[in-house]
């Protein structure tokens, strides 16, 4: 069954480098490979969710700079249907500048995200929500997102909300979230470990809620009652978006299946990305 699926927020130009080792201040070093994506936690997400046939739809500001029509044309390529608030809007879109270490599949990211790029929500089609099936947050457009968030919860839409990080004004978004997918970065004020984040979550009425970290087990609340999920064992090339990535199978799979088993089937094909370099290649392969 082909899923339509609305992706809300960050999307970036990623320039991507892999390095043998990270280079020491006043240092150079020669890349051994290098490709150029449209990034983003949403829109990464949104390329995810197409490689299971599905529709991807992503509402985020890119406007009409020559970067612009890169991240479009690579977007086309994978079946993800842009939806631009600010499509006036002629300076740079958001750039990322990751250099991953080749060794240990380690990533480092310089971006200045959505900070000069929020759009309001004046500027969300009136139609937006038409035959969507599930809802995906990033938390790199507050204002739209909690906007739509309300509105899916009162269409009986299902909400996912990325946790990568705690964002101001998230707790907007929370009241109208089904399904709580955080990093083991996330940390609500006065969080300070993955059992207060469980409780604050549980307090925001979210009953589904899981945390991600890395190669470790990742720890899920259902039905009242915590677990944990194990990750494949693997080498890694390139970590690079595989939060992202996992966000986009689990919007899949959790239309499909229970809780534990989507987030479990969504950790097979996370882990299928981190043995490829770069965002794309293992979509493919």
């Amino acid at each position: 069954m082909e899923y339509l699926g609305l992706f809300v927020g960050l999307t970036t130009l990623d320039f991507i480098y892999s390095i043998e080792r990270y280079p020491m201040a006043n240092q150079k070093v020669v890349a051994q490979d290098y490709l150029t994506a449209a990034g983003g936690p949403a829109t990464n997400a949104a390329v995810a969710f197409s490689y299971f046939g599905n529709q991807g739809q992503l509402l985020t500001v890119l406007g009409q700079n020559p970067l612009s029509q890169l991240i479009k044309a690579d977007l086309e390529d994978y079946s993800v249907n842009i939806v631009d608030l600010i499509p006036e809007k002629t300076d740079s879109p958001p750039v990322s500048s990751i250099v991953v270490t080749a060794a240990t599949g380690e990533r480092s990211v310089i971006s200045i995200n959505a900070q000069k790029s929020q759009g309001n929500k004046s500027q969300i089609p009136e139609d937006i929500l038409s035959e969507i099936d599930i809802v995906l947050i990033d938390g790199h457009q507050m204002e739209v997102s909690s906007v739509l968030a309300s509105a899916a919860k009162s269409q009986q839409i299902p909400v996912v909300i990325d946790g990568g990080s705690w964002k101001p004004g998230m707790q907007r978004v929370f009241p109208f979230v089904d399904y709580a997918i955080c990093s083991a970065n996330f940390y609500p004020p006065q969080c300070r470990n993955s059992r207060e984040v469980f409780d604050f979550l549980q307090a925001m009425n979210i009953s589904h809620i899981a945390i991600t970290r890395g190669e470790q087990p990742i720890q899920y609340l259902h039905q009242g009652k915590t677990s944990t999920i194990p990750i494949p064992s693997i080498k890694a090339v390139d970590t690079l978006g595989a939060g992202d990535i996992f966000h986009g199978a689990f919007c899949n799979y959790i239309l499909q299946e229970d809780f534990p088993t989507a987030l479990f089937l969504a950790a097979q094909i996370a882990s299928k990305s981190c043995q490829f370099f770069g965002t794309r290649s293992w979509y493919r392969a």
